[in-house]
């Protein structure tokens, strides 16, 4: 049973000018979400600024988040750490808050072995009851999680179910669903594939783009469901523009600033995260309204 299908929102977390977590905007961000649709929700992943997260707040967003939902979606809430025992401290404590899945990144900076990746994900799984999805995408861990591997542990590891695949890479991506078929749920983590890796058997996104346009990105993910590859595929289109300027500098620094455009939060980033150049700001702004969001 899969854990969501269709769009799932990567969450920001928003933060207040002095840097702490802003759980009010937050809670509005949710509220948000919920009413436009989205299919889940996706805690303290790296839209979320996990990484600058301490493990304190780290896990008091993820509890917050599932109280405030309260099982209107899933909630699936970011653990993963590129240090094993971090993972499965960080997994245990979420699964007392009472979300319905984990997302797991492969471990960053250590560049482990595909060996040495299964050992990794096989002790998290090991140490819940909970649903885990793999999150692949080297460009930020320089760490690429093979198909081979994916399918290896959602066959061997019963509470490993899929993968947000972000690699980017179209061909590995086929070989995985030609090799994981029925065995491994499989969700675009780039906003700009949504479409090609559903035509592969994937069953949704975990979205950036769904922080600001949730509706929208449902209807491209609920289309293709819904036997509409066309229409979807028209959806995936007129958003591409949004996409691109969504990604021009790195995530979630135009996201973060397209929710304050639009009046949806007030407060920043944390270090190392500075606010965005100033020409970009303008493209942001551009593509927002040309897609009818500002």
């Amino acid at each position: 049973m899969s854990i969501f299908k269709g769009s799932g929102v990567a969450i920001v977390t928003p933060m207040r000018d002095n840097g702490e977590v802003n759980y009010d905007e937050f809670a509005k961000l949710l509220e948000f979400q919920i009413a436009k649709g989205t299919d889940a929700i996706i805690v303290c992943g790296t839209t979320g600024e996990s990484s600058t997260l301490t493990h304190e707040e780290h896990l008091e967003t993820i509890r917050y988040c599932t109280e405030v939902v309260a099982g209107r979606v899933p909630v699936v809430a970011g653990t993963g750490s590129n240090c094993t025992e971090t993972a499965i401290y960080l997994s245990k404590e979420a699964e007392k808050f009472g979300v319905d899945g984990l997302l797991l990144v492969s471990p960053y900076y250590n560049k482990a072995t595909q060996n040495g990746l299964y050992a990794h994900f096989k002790a998290v799984a090991d140490s819940v009851k909970l649903p885990i999805l793999l999150y692949n995408v080297p460009g930020r861990t320089s760490c690429n999680i093979l198909p081979e591997t994916i399918v290896r542990l959602c066959k061997e590891v019963e509470n490993i179910v899929g993968v947000k695949e972000a690699s980017g890479n179209i061909n590995q991506i086929a070989h995985l669903a030609a090799i994981g078929a029925g065995i491994v749920d499989i969700y675009s983590g780039n906003d700009d594939q949504i479409v090609p890796i559903m035509s592969l058997g994937g069953i949704g996104v975990i979205s950036v783009l769904a922080n600001v346009a949730p509706a929208q990105t449902h209807e491209i993910c609920q289309r293709y469901l819904d036997g509409d590859a066309k229409g979807s595929c028209k959806c995936q289109l007129e958003a591409m523009e949004l996409c691109n300027a969504l990604f021009c500098e790195v995530n979630p620094i135009p996201v973060k600033k397209a929710l304050s455009l639009m009046g949806m939060i007030e407060g920043g980033l944390r270090r190392p995260l500075t606010e965005m150049e100033p020409e970009n700001v303008k493209r942001l702004e551009k593509a927002m309204r040309t897609y009818g969001i500002l």
